[in-house]
């Protein structure tokens, strides 16, 4: 990691987000760069915008608890679902106002989040269907548990394998089970790099489809380059 890549990645963002900078939390989020590898270089997030040529965004302060509680409700009720990691990376890109992925991930995991957010809208008659999205969440009805064990994705994996001189982004529920299958069936070798825990599979594994979509080859095959390895390599949740 150096400072060049850094600058890069800020304005690359930055292009994408109409011309303004990310906040850190949503730059890491992005580009899988951390605190510690630009802090290597600058010891301010304003510091690293003002280098790269842009003028550091005026600080907001930190969500309440309610705040963000009201934010994933009215995004449920957007969605006609719960929202899954994919639905808050892709809102909190495309809506400034709403926040990163990462920062609900400061309730401590989604059962978390869902017991706190099924509190919370028992006390708001507005949000009467988000409540019963979050009794269906925490009790599914017997004849509906596999449809919610598929839409959670819990304890699934998206992985990056190489076969000679492509690789393979996909997923599986099971850590190395889909490598091993992969390997009776191709004619090369096949190692497995990397691996993401994610509770939104289909989500996650079309995030990596996207983020390399100029490099595909053919279906989850991609041709990808040392950079692009690291970048994938660098997520171990999603």
């Amino acid at each position: 990691m150096n400072k060049l890549h850094i600058i890069q990645e800020i304005k690359r963002t930055a292009k994408t987000n109409s011309g303004v900078p990310l906040g850190v939390d949503r730059f890491e989020s992005e580009t899988g760069i951390k605190e510690w590898d630009w802090k290597k270089f600058w010891p301010r997030w304003n510091d690293v915008v003002r280098e790269a040529g842009f003028t550091p965004n005026q600080l907001t302060s930190a969500y309440s608890e309610t705040e963000l509680l009201n934010k994933y409700a009215k995004l449920a009720q957007e969605l006609g679902k719960l929202p899954t990691n994919s639905d808050l990376i892709f809102k909190s890109r495309n809506d400034s106002s709403f926040p990163t992925e990462k920062t609900f991930r400061k309730f401590g995991g989604k059962a978390v989040l869902i017991s706190k957010l099924t509190e919370f809208c028992k006390g708001h008659v507005e949000y009467d269907d988000v409540t019963n999205f979050c009794t269906a969440y925490v009790s599914p009805e017997p004849d509906k548990t596999e449809e919610v064990v598929v839409q959670s994705g819990e304890d699934g994996f998206v992985y990056l394998i190489k076969s000679g001189r492509y690789y393979k982004i996909g997923k599986t529920n099971s850590d190395g089970r889909r490598g091993y299958e992969l390997a009776i069936q191709l004619p090369e070798k096949v190692t497995m790099i990397h691996v993401i825990r994610t509770d939104d599979l289909s989500g996650i594994e079309a995030y990596w489809h996207n983020r390399f979509a100029a490099k595909r080859k053919n279906g989850e095959w991609f041709e990808l380059s040392a950079a692009d390895i690291a970048i994938f390599k660098r997520r171990k949740f999603m």
